[in-house]
């Protein structure tokens, strides 16, 4: 029997999809560490649980898993999907002597900085960007690239706790919302223009065997300043056509020069208008918003069993056939407070109801979500990507959240 450890600080419904496939490889038992147990039948999937205070601190997670090695013997696996875990885990595994990640390739993924210095130094191209210590520094950037600008942590994931800033007035209050100082910089970066995408791997002994590509509408970013839009991804069908080709060979030189052996990755990149391509950054961890599911609809597939197979058994199942162009929308509006009334929902059955596979309706009484995904989502797919994105549209025009 092979011992697992996944790791996760809570049991969110996301997080614990990936635990469910990794629990149901053969010949795994899989063990946790948790700031907070899974409850239910997730909690029966696990033949152990450590808790632990802080489920992001490497001393408690290294003694955790201590404590489970000693319970059931040698550690085969330890894996988690949160970026950032991603460099803990890395320390975990090495004080165990587990194979996966090191906490350096880790890292090198996690630091938006140094991995985008490692991507230039490769002649791949990315945001220009700079660490921000003093106000001379944020000066001579905003001399170099002009505004609107992108500040961050140097290790953020995603749009979270990003702003874009449009005037020196923003940049100093977002240096002092960050805490930027010589000992704990920001990471300012070139604001990137153009169609923004993602581009998804399976990498396993250093080489790229499943590759996925989706187009957001319209950027998170742009989500996340404006609270009413309703978010869209889609991933389409095709890919393997002119559209993608330069921009999935620039994805895979992305996760060759920054060195991941085994492993999912998430890329998001940009096309600019005059059709050059940019790398905004790339993370080792599987997607969130619900692509990894969007991808086992396209392809007819469970995608979180290609990464369990991957992660634990170093091992590929593909190719899968890609089937279908997927979408899908995430239901939120204008407002705060909890969700009131959701609007619109028999109309846009009635239209699209027959390309749904999937949806969670925002629940009457839940505070509203800060995230862009929102308080529900709505999975269509089709052959064509056409009918996909004209059922995006419908949804996302019929459906209104209120709250109040």
């Amino acid at each position: 029997m092979r011992n697992v450890i996944f790791a996760a600080p809570f049991p969110l419904e996301t997080t614990m999809r990936f635990a469910r496939a990794a629990s149901k490889l053969p010949d795994v038992r899989l063990l946790g560490i948790a700031q907070e147990p899974p409850s239910g039948n997730d909690a029966r999937m696990f033949a152990d649980v450590v808790q632990v205070e802080d489920g992001l601190d490497t001393r408690q997670l290294i003694q955790a898993a201590r404590v489970l090695s000693g319970r059931h013997g040698d550690i085969h696996r330890v894996i988690g999907i949160l970026e950032p875990l991603q460099v803990q885990l890395g320390e975990v595994r090495r004080a165990l002597g587990v194979t996966g990640t090191t906490p350096e390739t880790a890292d090198l993924f996690r630091d938006k900085a140094r991995m985008k210095d490692e991507l230039r130094r490769h002649g791949l191209p990315c945001a220009r960007h700079r660490l921000i210590r003093s106000w001379a520094d944020a000066e001579s950037f905003v001399g170099e690239v002009g505004m609107p600008l992108v500040l961050k942590p140097p290790a953020g994931m995603g749009c979270k706790a990003t702003w874009r800033i449009n005037s020196l007035g923003e940049l100093k209050s977002a240096l002092h919302a960050l805490h930027a100082g010589p000992d704990h910089p920001a990471l300012a970066e070139e604001f990137l223009r153009g169609r923004e995408h993602s581009f998804e791997t399976i990498t396993i002994g250093g080489e790229v065997r499943f590759q996925s590509c989706t187009r957001y509408y319209p950027t998170p970013l742009e989500v996340m300043e404006t609270p009413w839009i309703q978010w869209v991804v889609v991933v389409p069908r095709d890919i393997d056509g002119p559209d993608y080709a330069d921009a999935r060979a620039l994805g895979v030189r992305a996760v060759k020069a920054l060195g991941l052996d085994t492993g999912m990755t998430h890329m998001e990149w940009f096309r600019r208008d005059d059709g050059s391509l940019a790398i905004g950054e790339i993370a080792a961890r599987p997607p969130g918003a619900h692509i990894v599911l969007a991808n086992s609809y396209a392809h007819d597939a469970d995608m979180y069993r290609a990464w369990a197979r991957a992660t634990v058994d170093d091992a590929y199942d593909g190719p899968f056939e890609r089937k279908y162009a997927v979408g899908v929308a995430y239901l939120r509006g204008v407002g705060h407070g909890r969700v009131v009334d959701v609007t619109g929902v028999d109309d846009a059955n009635e239209r699209v109801g027959h390309l749904v596979v999937e949806s969670r309706l925002p629940q009457r009484g839940a505070p509203r979500s800060d995230s862009y995904e929102g308080d529900g989502y709505v999975i269509v797919r089709d052959p064509d990507v056409e009918i996909v994105k004209a059922a995006m549209t419908t949804v996302i025009e019929t459906i209104q959240v209120q709250y109040g």
